[in-house]
């Protein structure tokens, strides 16, 4: 009886809320009641998401009241809400105005029509790639609102420029530069409501998940299906980074940490980069979130939502996404994951900490940084993981929230109660995707027919660099024969996914004048290999570029076949031994159609490439 009433509490509650109020009222007497140790209800869905205890820290006093110069919008309106596209590039432009350490630049236009805006900060005010590169010093690259309701890293960058410039801490940009994309998918950004994000305390506005097609850009990194995913890129190979900042808020499980990070694995493509984040980068921000009154923690991920006894997961991610992106391509990257349940204020300064630390930590160990990912670009070895087994991991002491489970008369199911009490949870078992499964030899070069021009213009713009032949060229190669093709049953990024079973085979051939030669003895060589290799997740093949390659647009009829099969069996003697060896097979023999396919196959007149790999690989 006491949980029908709580659930009918819940649904009075919300079914009373203003469609415009950024403020909630506490559930009146016989309602929903919150001891007094917890936060008390701020935004609309705090009154359906689990009790949290309230939170204060020293990051706090990094904030600006409303009515001080330079305050941005979220200061201004109560630490609850996040400026729209136009009010942050007014205030952002504003700033640049007011600033000879800033430059703001598109990097390119959504497919809607709205600007991609960067802010260059340097000590010299650059205001090109070139400047800034002439500086010698290692530059960062923050990215916010690549799912734009998770848009904590917006208001942080902003405030964090605010005191660089207008504050005290311009010397930030004596050994580092900064570069800062408030908001990447901006068309979703502007698909703003109180209800998009249900599980996240605020801000009170927040954008949409995917873009104006509907497509996640944190899924299209590999396959840059995306325009804004493309000007990114492309922005990347132009600044040159040195160090690649994410930032999201979390879904998932309840646990005390309320900034989480993370990036490539030891085991992977930039070892040295990994080392590098594990010294340096990993220590000094964790204390310095730690010192502001934050609970850092690593990435984090349960096995099962519902019984965390079951332990972690521990992400060695591919390139489609951010972080697994940055490994392929040995640009170290940082995931951040701020806690979706810990209200937005908090997650602001969080992240406002952890990257004015990141500036200070860049600064004074940016040549080892440097060194790390010369290391990784240039090691080139042999043998490259395509897919990955999940082995056990050392066990993590977890900061988590304690919770219940009760049986739910609205789904029938078990659900998740949360009580909002930290609880530690000690050695838990961590699984993760960390071993070698599948393995290719490094070929010394592709191939790649003129005629797929869209697998060649990716590749370019991901900055793989490339050779077109201008004549002739006899070479030894190896090509995938496909067989037993697997299509996904629904699209998924709006592809159909493919996999398929390969069998390699070597012979020499003459590449014609246009073929496309690219060498894997290049910086993003290794990136080159996971997008070109059939078997790797993220492959062209697997997000069906090349699906075309399935579709049999030849045939023979039956009346054309029976003669050229006996003539075939008569003039062949191995032929015929091999189709009587066939016919042992019962349902082969009592399919004539599949008898007939046999032999059309084997003639002449058979597609020679008929889920043939076109994308060919020498040694």
């Amino acid at each position: 009886m006491r949980r029908v009433l709580l659930a009918s509490c819940i649904i009075n509650s919300l079914i009373s809320f203003s469609s415009v109020a950024t403020q909630i009222t506490p559930p009146s007497a016989g309602s929903l009641q919150l001891s007094s140790e917890f936060a008390k209800p701020v935004f609309i869905n705090d009154v359906i998401l689990p009790p949290i205890k309230p939170w204060s820290g020293s990051s706090e006093t990094l904030l600006r009241s409303a009515d001080q110069s330079w305050s941005t919008p979220f200061e201004q309106n109560g630490l609850t809400t996040s400026p729209n596209y136009d009010e942050t590039h007014q205030w952002i432009t504003n700033l640049v105005d007011n600033s000879e350490l800033l430059t703001q630049v598109s990097i390119g236009k959504s497919p809607q029509g709205r600007d991609i805006w960067m802010v260059v900060a340097s000590e010299t005010g650059a205001t090109t790639a070139a400047e800034l590169s002439q500086s010698n010093k290692p530059t960062v690259l923050v990215q916010a609102g690549i799912h734009s309701g998770e848009i904590d890293g917006k208001d942080a960058g902003m405030m964090l420029l605010r005191d660089i410039t207008q504050g005290n801490k311009e010397q930030l940009l004596d050994k580092v530069n900064l570069l800062f994309v408030p908001i990447l998918s901006v068309d979703a950004h502007e698909r703003s409501s109180e209800f998009n994000r249900v599980n996240q305390r605020g801000p009170v506005d927040m954008g949409w998940r995917t873009n104006a097609r509907n497509l996640n850009l944190n899924r299209d990194y590999a396959k840059l299906d995306t325009l804004e995913l493309q000007h990114m890129i492309r922005a990347i190979n132009i600044w040159q980074p040195d160090l690649y900042i994410d930032v999201h808020v979390t879904d998932g499980i309840d646990y005390q940490y309320d900034v989480t990070f993370g990036y490539n694995v030891k085991e992977g493509y930039s070892p040295a980069s990994f080392e590098w984040l594990e010294t340096y980068y990993r220590p000094e921000i964790e204390s310095a979130l730690s010192a502001q009154g934050h609970i850092p923690g690593k990435l984090i991920f349960a096995i099962d939502n519902t019984d965390l006894s079951k332990g972690l997961s521990y992400w060695n991610p591919s390139p489609r996404f951010s972080n697994g992106y940055g490994d392929a391509r040995h640009l170290p990257t940082i995931l951040i994951e701020n806690h979706s349940l810990k209200p937005f204020k908090q997650r602001v300064l969080g992240t406002y900490v952890m990257l004015e630390q990141t500036l200070k930590t860049v600064a004074k160990h940016g040549t080892k940084l440097k060194a790390a990912i010369y290391e990784d670009k240039y090691q080139h070895p042999q043998r490259i993981p395509l897919t990955w087994e999940t082995v056990e991991q050392p066990g993590w002491d977890f900061k988590g929230i304690g919770y219940s489970l009760e049986q739910s008369e609205i789904s029938g199911n078990e659900v998740v109660r949360w009580d909002g009490q930290p609880k530690l949870y000690p050695n838990l078992t961590v699984m993760g995707n960390t071993q070698p499964a599948i393995n290719t030899l490094r070929p010394k070069y592709y191939y790649v027919p003129a005629q797929w021009q869209q697998v060649i213009e990716r590749l370019s713009i991901h900055g793989v660099r490339m050779t077109t032949l201008t004549k002739a060229k006899t070479v030894k190669v190896a090509q995938y024969q496909f067989s037993n093709p697997v299509f996904n049953a629904k699209d998924y990024e709006g592809r159909q996914r493919v996999n398929a079973t390969s069998n390699k085979v070597k012979f020499e051939t003459t590449l014609p004048v246009g073929t496309v030669e690219i060498s894997t003895n290049q910086p993003l060589g290794d990136l080159a290999i996971l997008l070109l290799e059939p078997q790797s997740a993220d492959s062209f093949f697997q997000w069906g570029f090349f699906n075309s390659i399935f579709t049999r647009t030849e045939y023979i009829e039956d009346y054309a076949v029976e003669p050229m099969a006996a003539t075939m069996l008569a003039e062949n003697e191995a032929l015929a031994s091999e189709f009587a060896l066939a016919l042992k097979d019962e349902d082969f023999a009592n399919d004539p159609k599949a008898r007939l396919r046999w032999f059309y196959e084997r003639s002449p007149y058979y597609d020679n490439q008929y889920m043939k790999y076109p994308v060919l690989r020498s040694n």
